[in-house]
């Protein structure tokens, strides 16, 4: 059983709801009161969703305020779902209903069979149920099979063999979108939705009533329907037929992080924790950026199948597998603190293929392809952190004959002594570690600026399975 933070109110008959002063509001005039509410607090409509503020945002704002219903259009892991489910947050928390009803009915004004005649009988007396707004949402992930009883009802044979008559409106059995009345239904996927069956949502979102079957039935549901689709799907899978797409008031364009702070900043609040027990795993800024700017150069990239998307769960996954890989390599060498290091960085390759759809005309080239957006990332990040004066004393020492070998084998604590060794490279090390000197941080920062030395060609590398080798290009 679902508990709620507060109780519903008191009144249960309907003379009692009447006494209390309560009135009843349209859910598209209740969203828009507490949308405005919000607007005018300067508090968002809901959190958890990053990097809209300029541009999503305002356009749902002004959709709300006008009373729309809302398609979203955008690809694949662009928060289109999380909105929708948060649009839940604009409604009052309990609104009463008729007692047994199941389409919700309004006390004051019942649609369904059911409660017309409960009242008629009662009056009064009619006893009043509360139903909570995280209740009051209905979802459907749009699929060729989807049908009209699905979406809006059908006969029950269950209740014409207990003697009810077909031409009885009690034979119903509601679908989703009268279910979901006075509340808010969503169809993810849209274009997805056989035509025939799109052309049964035409009343819905203009005369608001529903006709099942035929019957002389008519309820006029009240409903805000918000639906998502790939902009892509209106010419590949399936298309959102003409007439329907013309009674949606507001079609809002999503898009991917404009910028890395802001894939940073959805992969800090979305990625699981790396920590375990009494191993806790540490991810420095830097290895952060790298991990954001890999995804915002995938998306870039002629190399990427664009129409398909970079979604942010691929910044999100990779982050939580770089951290799974240093626990592993931590745990391993029986470290407590683990900090990501470049080398682990070849663990993204198992959680970025299945989120990447690389058009490459040679067969096998997808790894390389994956690898080199990495690299390129790695040194994107490095010119960003590292200025060339603060190695410049790094490259000297390898030109007079320093070799360093780096890898999975070697614990953080043996890789930390380099700067112990090369006391040239303490000032660029400590710039990244912020003044961290414990050896896992240490480490990690050691491996970043031998590897972007090697990016921007001042040094040469030997890789292996299990490491690598860094020396002078002299």
């Amino acid at each position: 059983m679902t508990t709620h933070p507060n109780p519903s109110p008191d009144p249960a008959t309907l003379g009692e709801l009447k006494a209390s002063g309560w009135k009843s509001m349209p859910v598209k005039e209740e969203i828009r009161r507490n949308a405005v509410a919000r607007i005018a607090a300067g508090e968002p409509l809901f959190d958890g969703v990053m990097g809209y503020e300029h541009t999503v945002m305002p356009q749902l704002e002004n959709a709300l305020l006008a009373g729309h219903d809302v398609i979203f259009l955008g690809e694949r892991g662009q928060a289109k779902t999380r909105m929708i489910r948060s649009l839940t947050g604009l409604l009052d928390e309990w609104i009463p209903i008729i007692a047994g009803s199941e389409i919700n009915d309004d006390p004051y004004a019942p649609v369904s069979r059911h409660a017309r005649d409960l009242v008629a009988a009662e009056g009064d007396d009619t006893r009043i149920a509360w139903v909570h707004r995280d209740s009051r949402f209905g979802e459907k992930l749009a699929t060729p099979d989807t049908s009209i009883a699905d979406l809006i009802g059908e006969v029950d044979p269950i209740r014409v063999a207990e003697g009810r008559y077909l031409s009885d409106e009690l034979t119903l059995h509601y679908g989703l979108v009268p279910r979901t009345n006075r509340g808010i239904f969503a169809i993810n996927e849209l274009p997805d939705l056989a035509e025939r069956i799109q052309v049964g949502l035409l009343n819905v979102l203009e005369e608001r009533d529903v006709q099942v079957r035929g019957y002389k039935i008519r309820l006029p549901l009240d409903v805000m329907l918000v639906a998502s689709a790939n902009p892509e799907d209106y010419t590949n899978r399936g298309r959102i037929i003409t007439p329907l797409k013309d009674r949606f008031g507001s079609q809002i364009r999503t898009h991917y992080p404009l910028d890395v702070d802001t894939e940073v900043a959805i992969m800090r609040q979305e990625a699981r924790p790396g920590s375990v027990g009494d191993v806790h795993v540490a991810v420095p800024d830097y290895i952060e950026r790298v991990v954001a700017t890999f995804s915002q150069m995938a998306r870039a990239s002629n190399q990427v199948n664009q129409r398909s998307g970079v979604s942010v769960r691929l910044s999100v996954s990779n982050i939580e597998v770089l951290g799974a890989n240093a626990l592993r390599r931590g745990l391993r060498a029986g470290e407590r603190n683990v900090v990501p290091r470049v080398c682990d960085l070849d663990a993204l390759a198992a959680s970025s293929t299945g989120k990447i759809e690389i058009e490459s005309l040679d067969e096998g080239r997808d790894g390389l392809i994956l690898e080199n957006l990495v690299k390129a990332a790695v040194l994107a990040v490095y010119k960003e952190r590292v200025s060339p004066d603060q190695v410049r004393d790094v490259i000297a020492a390898f030109d007079e004959g320093i070799v360093v070998h780096t890898g999975e084998d070697i614990a953080s604590i043996e890789e930390a002594k380099l700067i112990e060794q090369l006391p040239a490279m303490r000032t660029a090390v400590l710039a990244l570690t912020k003044g961290d000197e414990s050896p896992a941080a240490v480490a990690a920062a050691i491996e970043f600026v031998l590897e972007g030395l090697h990016l921007s060609k001042r040094l040469n590398k030997d890789s292996s399975a299990i490491g690598a080798t860094y020396r002078s290009r002299s």
